[in-house]
């Protein structure tokens, strides 16, 4: 499949967010494969962003927040590169829909929450996409922040057969009539304590949930810590719960996916 080469968006938000996260990951260099890919999903259009240094690598699916697909989630994928992964991010709303105004926000998340199966697909042919830039799609983690995190829970529930799921400040509610019993991979959950969107308990409910179904689980909460703690230069970053998560976020891709060379 052809490369295709990044819109000037996509190019002057990747550079903002390279020179913030610069100051907060100075161990950090940009020197992966990267591009935007257009894709079909039941005849509708979604621009991801792919990116990967080594041929066949394991995959990291990453799932966006409720804006859309933006320059945030650009700059996880090329920093999660740089680790030996393939990254992609999806698009769960469709080609040019990045919503700015917290109503259009509301609305997109909305539909999808209101449509599991529409959902479903989409993350099915999200990895479909991934494929088919030649990402190793039988080994999968896929991690989401805020509504992708819900959306991440979706796969788990799903039963989808990938490795691990992951979700930073996510939506944690399971939808009525829906629940863990199909899910093998491990999951692992970031939250803050101070999260006035998500309360401790739905992180609780959760837990219990995911003790009931045996799933294998880790779940951690950071105190002090307010919803999308991880979103660089806003009021809601939390540095230090950034900082642990990401870490822990790399040991786990390590201890699920391996083989031994993607080690940090």
């Amino acid at each position: 499949m052809p490369k295709h080469i990044p819109t000037p968006g996509f190019l002057m938000i990747r550079t903002f967010f390279t020179l913030s996260l610069i100051s907060f990951f100075p161990y950090f260099l940009i020197h992966a494969d990267s591009h935007v890919v257009d894709y079909d999903v039941n005849g509708q259009t979604y621009e991801g962003y792919y990116s990967a240094e080594t041929p066949n690598a394991p995959l990291v699916l990453l799932l966006h927040d409720w804006d859309g697909l933006t320059g945030y989630e650009v700059i996880r994928s090329d920093m999660l590169a740089a680790q030996g992964y393939a990254v992609f991010a999806a698009d769960l709303f469709g080609k040019g829909i990045r919503p700015t105004e917290n109503k259009d926000k509301r609305q997109h998340t909305g539909e999808l929450y209101q449509d599991r199966e529409k959902l479903r697909s989409l993350l099915q042919g999200a990895l479909d996409a991934a494929k088919a830039q030649g990402a190793d799609t039988e080994h999968v983690v896929v991690i989401g922040y805020c509504f992708g995190g819900a959306a991440a829970l979706e796969v788990a529930r799903a039963g989808m057969p990938v490795k691990g799921v992951v979700t930073f400040h996510g939506g944690l509610g399971t939808p009525e009539g829906q629940n863990y019993e199909q899910t093998e991979a491990k999951l692992l959950i970031f939250h803050g304590s101070a999260d006035s969107h998500i309360s401790l308990d739905d992180f609780t409910q959760l837990g219990k949930e995911l003790e009931a179904a045996k799933v294998s689980h880790e779940m951690i909460t950071y105190g002090g810590a307010p919803h999308s703690f991880t979103l660089l230069d806003t009021d809601a970053y939390t540095k230090e719960a950034d900082n642990h998560s990401w870490t822990r976020l790399l040991t786990f891709l390590t201890e699920t996916l391996t083989p031994a060379e993607n080690s940090n």
